[in-house]
């Protein structure tokens, strides 16, 4: 996704106008009003807001405009409901509105598609926990939820997988000095046996050209399944330096197979 781009849906977003608190209360009184230019101007000096939360979902894949569209159907609906008269500013409002419009429009147009009934099963369970949370003041157990529906544990544990959002693979959880480190990195290896008899003659022979470091991290990670973090604690140096050297060592072996 271009988050980047001056003109999303016709908006020239690098000449957005800001409001100040105290224009927005006054925009707000006319609005309640029916006047149709304030509320066209409070939209148009909000829409920052909208840009600064769909960058939350710059890697989903999905096109700016429409996150954007979405957006702004979260921020019309925020205007619609704030009530001026509760202390609250109304970005600290509006910013969980615009969110849960474009979480419920990626959860819709997943390509992984959910049952309705364990989507309902799931939203309960979220307002159940949401109700627990304000009477005990602490986060309940999936058992806690459960009996509260009157249903299986197991029944909430599925529903509640099921809307969780898709992750890639590649998608970098840290960053140290240029090179990233991936969800990949961190998903052990659960192969024991080499494919073929082949592959593995030419993986020892290119293994024989590395040093022993170099030798030592490739087989933790490859032969014994461990994942980035439990090699870096084992020979004592730092995740990003496992990532570093990793890659250097797959890359000469390559020269070699």
């Amino acid at each position: 996704m271009h988050i980047n781009k001056v003109e999303i849906c016709g908006v020239n977003t690098s000449k957005l106008p800001v409001l100040t608190n105290e224009k927005m209360r006054q925009l707000f009184s006319k609005i309640h009003q029916g006047d149709l230019s304030a509320r066209e101007e409070f939209i148009q000096g909000n829409l920052r807001l909208v840009l600064s939360v769909i960058q939350r979902f710059n890697n989903r894949g999905e096109h700016v405009d429409d996150l954007f569209q979405v957006g702004c159907i979260g921020l019309i609906k925020a205007i619609d409901n704030f009530d001026l008269s509760q202390n609250v500013k109304f970005s600290t409002y509006a910013v969980p509105m615009i969110i849960g419009e474009i979480r419920r429009y990626l959860r819709d147009n997943n390509s992984i598609r959910v049952s309705r009934s364990l989507r309902d099963t799931a939203y309960k369970a979220l307002q159940i926990r949401d109700q627990l949370i304000n009477k005990n003041a602490k986060e309940p157990t999936i058992s806690e939820i459960a009996k509260e529906l009157n249903i299986p544990r197991e029944e909430v544990v599925f529903a509640l997988d099921a809307i969780q959002d898709p992750i890639s693979l590649f998608e970098p959880i840290y960053h140290d000095s240029g090179d990233a480190i991936f969800v990949m990195d961190q998903v052990s290896d659960e192969k024991s046996e080499d494919e073929t008899w082949l592959e593995g003659i030419a993986l020892r022979e290119a293994l024989r050209k590395l040093s022993d470091r170099e030798k030592l991290i490739l087989t933790l990670r490859f032969f014994e399944g461990r994942t980035q973090m439990e090699v870096a604690e084992e020979i004592g140096i730092s995740q990003a330096q496992v990532s570093r050297l990793e890659k250097t060592a797959l890359k000469h072996m390559r020269k070699h197979i």
